[in-house]
């Protein structure tokens, strides 16, 4: 199976290695050259590591070989990333203003014995290597090269791809399924009725079942509706948690609750409501454990109804009372439509009409909606007939005829991506399935491992990142993407995650039970369960190596003291990733700020930590800190100055004001976000020296009363999200400032020109002020406005030349909209009735400056008429 990862973490040491030769020109001249040996040596072993990756399947000699690789090469990274933070430290040393505090603060290590402890290291390296590299010839590897990449899709035609119908061709069966469900059957008032959507992976049964639990018919016939992802494990309590918060009920801390507790809580959720509560994915065929389920879900009315989708035909049987509704291979007429869609972009299919493979392949993919859009989505803009008749003839296809088809499939797909996305997707692997993927954290976590790296030297990682998901989605890895304003959310698919886990079993492991065997190259641990003594754990964690990762969210019971996380701390110091998100942790060990390589820190949901460690400042590899939902928070760190690579934070805090923490040092800090701050009423001055902000999102802050002057001379800043902010008036402070100064260019020349502007619930909003548009009118593409129930105007004078997309929500007194928008594509009012009547299709007279817009929807209705794309209004 090629994973690629010997390749990608050699490919890695070797920029490091390039890196080094250039910087560190103060190493002794015997290190210079074991570096540039070093470099020698495992650039001859990478180039014959494609072939290595390939044949190892067939080859346990080889396999082992490149274990053993991977070893050195991870090792090496960690070497080779001490001298990257010897050059942070020395960065912080030079800071005159703060130089002895500094000092003091690190206490840092003697340069000679420095050098002298990684000359040492460096030797130790060679020689591994070298042994490695002699071994090489025994496995009569050939140099391969890296297959070219396929043509991206750019971000507007992957949103395009995102909004194509996810279901294809059930249209009839959708109908009879809703119908089913809103006709009450009174023959059995003492059973819940129950329908289960069987069929293989593949087909599409959850994307089935959402169009029917979102049908109108459904939402009207039912009081309340539970959407529960089961998957594989069917842990009662889980399950009951999960319903209660589908039903957004219960109060308090769910996950301490016992079972009969639970219990209680969602008959109240329920309240003898009639419902319907779909299980998805489910595998459990304990036919006692299914009854069990089925009595806690008895405090609805007479008429609620169960939907269960799985993949197993037992299932099925133990779990309906009402006859399965099979989800059959789409016929061939619709199986080709649905793979056009997906294949082509529209309308290109009529300008190929030699491809006469197309009909071949789709029959190979034998009716598997999923399997027809990611094998499609894999052939999107290849034009060639020989590019198609390589697929075509594949050997790939005469060994799917053997095995699981759609797995054998899928897993072609996986093998045409790149090497650095194959090792992006496959680490995916480390979240359960059912996960709720957020863009902007996936994207942090392959950035703290190192996957992002670009050969333009002024690309941002995060930029990398977003084009690594886009190629994904396009083909159709990711599914459920929502793309929100705030940030991009998705899912994988059941068979996706286990082509991850397939590919990624010797670097990536969850753990459910600490008797569980791994395998001995495990680099990145997800514990999931921690129902278990403090001793199991520790026997378990001494089998492990040099973690990379360590994941322990929502450990609610068993090791989660203090003690055994400064256990973990302690054996694990090369971590780049740690995750404690929603644990009952109530103080961050000091040890922390020991992990020099760390570069991910999630300690987020923590609602019972009050202060952070003075260590964690020591910390500058962090790239991420989430502290959201850490409401308890009193203080944070003096010394968040020093935390000089910190990226993206993330932070909620009990405190009335951030004054005093040196925020506004962090230069290399892109995204900000204040979330949940009940108390907070000011941010912090100085927000100006934030020349790199390139986010800032304040949402939740309830008290918050105005924004700090600086804001409007942060240059770098592109997206701005304010939102739920009841006392906030955006023009109190900045326009009595400008009032003082103003003149015409004064808010030109700030320098601030947002591309994004989202505001929402700010009920001391009655106009937006000139300070927040005027800088960027000439640049701002998406404004979002929503339930600014006081707003009267968006300011007529403004001209807002670059305007894409306007969405305008629950602001009931605004009238007028912006004098121009040239380039407006997207338009939605929706309860606004001013607005509305204005933009009204030819008769309002706010129609002119909206009439060209590709996409308008007013309340609900779409009203651009097809002729309008072709003839806009000038």
């Amino acid at each position: 199976m090629a994973e690629y990862f010997a390749f990608n973490i050699a490919e890695n040491v070797l920029s490091k290695l390039t890196k080094i030769a250039y910087q560190e020109i103060s190493l002794g001249w015997d290190v210079r050259r074991d570096l540039k040996n070093l470099h020698k040596t495992l650039t001859t072993i990478k180039a014959v590591l494609l072939d290595a990756e390939l044949k190892q399947v067939d080859d346990n000699h080889l396999r082992v070989w490149l274990q053993e690789l991977k070893d050195v090469c991870y090792d090496s990274e960690d070497v080779l990333d001490e001298f990257e933070i010897q050059a942070l430290r020395k960065q912080l040393l030079k800071q005159r203003s703060i130089g002895k505090k500094v000092s003091y603060f690190f206490s840092s290590s003697n340069p000679l014995a420095f050098r002298f402890k990684m000359a040492h290291k460096i030797k130790q390296l060679n020689q591994r290597f070298h042994e490695i590299a002699a071994l090489k010839n025994n496995f009569h590897l050939v140099e391969r090269h890296v297959g070219p990449r396929y043509d991206r899709r750019s971000e507007r035609e992957t949103h395009s791809f995102v909004q194509k119908s996810e279901v294809i061709g059930r249209d009839e069966e959708k109908r009879r399924i809703v119908k089913m469900l809103t006709q009450d059957d009174p023959a059995d008032e003492e059973d819940i009725p129950v329908r289960p959507i069987f069929g293989i992976g593949g087909m599409e049964k959850t994307a089935l079942a959402k169009l029917v639990f979102n049908d109108e018919a459904v939402d009207a016939h039912f009081e309340l509706k539970l959407w529960v992802c089961v998957s594989d494990d069917f842990d009662l309590k889980r399950l009951v948690v999960k319903a209660i918060k589908a039903g957004k009920g219960g109060d308090g801390d769910l996950g301490s609750m016992y079972l009969e507790q639970l219990q209680k809580v969602l008959r109240d959720c329920l309240n003898a409501k009639k419902y319907l509560l779909v299980l998805d994915d489910v595998w459990n065929e304990d036919n006692r454990k299914w009854m069990e389920l089925k009595q806690l879900f008895a405090g609805g009315a007479v008429g609620s109804k169960i939907v269960v989708t799985t993949r197993s035909n037992q299932v099925a049987k133990i779990s309906g009372t009402i006859s399965p509704h099979h989800l059959e291979a789409l016929p061939y007429d619709k199986s080709l439509s649905l793979f056009l869609k997906f294949a082509f972009k529209k309308g290109e299919e009529k300008q190929h009409p030699n491809l006469e493979e197309i009909g071949e392949i789709v029959m190979k993919c034998k009716g598997v909606p999923l399997v027809l859009k990611t094998f499609g989505s894999l052939l999107f803009s290849k034009t060639s007939e020989q590019e198609w008749k390589v697929f075509k003839d594949s050997e790939t296809w005469e060994l799917m005829e053997k095995e699981n088809q759609t797995f054998s499939i899928l897993k072609l797909t996986y093998d045409q991506l790149s090497p650095q996305l194959k090792q992006c997707f496959a680490y995916c692997s480390l979240y359960p399935k059912d996960t709720d993927f957020i863009s902007f954290g996936l994207i942090q976590f392959w950035m703290a491992h190192g996957l992002l790296e670009s050969s333009h030297k002024n690309e941002n990682p995060e930029d990398i990142g977003k084009r690594y998901l886009n190629d994904l989605l396009s083909r159709s890895f990711c599914q459920d993407y929502d793309l929100a304003f705030f940030f991009d959310a998705f899912k994988i698919h059941d068979l996706l995650h286990d082509i991850a886990l397939s590919v990624a079993k010797n670097e990536c492991c969850i753990v459910n039970t600490f008797e569980q065997n791994i395998a001995p190259g495990i680099r990145y641990v997800c514990l999931t369960n921690s129902d278990s003594s403090e001793e199991n754990a520790s026997k378990f964690l001494g089998k492990l190596g040099h973690l990379r990762t360590l994941r322990l969210p929502n450990l609610r019971n068993g090791p989660t003291s203090e003690s055994f996380i400064e256990t973990c701390l302690k054996r694990f110091q090369h971590l780049r990733m740690l995750d404690l998100s929603g644990s009952t942790l109530e103080v961050l060990p000091r040890w922390i700020g020991n992990l020099k390589h760390l570069r991910f820190l999630d300690i987020s949901n923590c609602p019972n930590i009050k202060k952070l460690p003075n260590s964690i400042c020591k910390l500058q590899n962090l790239q991420t800190l989430f502290l959201d939902g850490c409401d308890q928070i009193e203080e944070f760190p003096k010394d968040m100055r020093y935390m000089i690579s910190l990226r993206f934070l993330l932070l909620a805090t009990k405190q009335r004001d951030l004054h005093g923490h040196g925020l506004q040092h962090l230069k290399s800090l892109r995204v900000l976000a204040i979330y949940g701050c009940e108390n907070l009423e000011y941010l912090f001055d100085g927000i100006q020296k934030l020349t790199s902000l390139h986010t800032l999102w304040i949402v939740d802050c309830k008290k918050l009363v105005s924004l700090p002057h600086g804001l409007k001379y942060v240059a770098a800043l592109q997206s701005l999200v304010i939102g739920v902010c009841e006392k906030l008036d955006l023009s109190t402070a900045q326009e009595l400032k400008e009032k003082e100064d103003y003149n015409e260019d004064y808010l030109v020349d700030t320098g601030f020109s947002l591309q994004s502007l989202y505001i929402a619930d700010l009920p001391k909003l009655k106009a937006l002020p000139q300070w927040l548009l005027r800088g960027s009118a000439n640049t701002l593409k998406n404004l979002t406005i929503t339930g600014c129930e006081n707003l009267t105007t968006l300011a007529e004078w403004h001209i807002l030349t670059s305007l894409e997309k306007l969405e305008i929500k629950c602001c009931p007194k605004l009238s007028t909209l912006p004098k121009t928008m040239k380039r407006l594509k997207q338009l939605k009012i929706e309860d606004c009735t001013l607005v509305s009547q204005r933009c009204q299709q030819e008769i309002g007279e706010g129609w002119p400056k909206v009439a060209h817009a590709s996409r308008i929807v007013l309340d609900g209705n779409t009203i651009t008429a097809p002729e309008l794309l072709i003839n806009p209004t000038p």
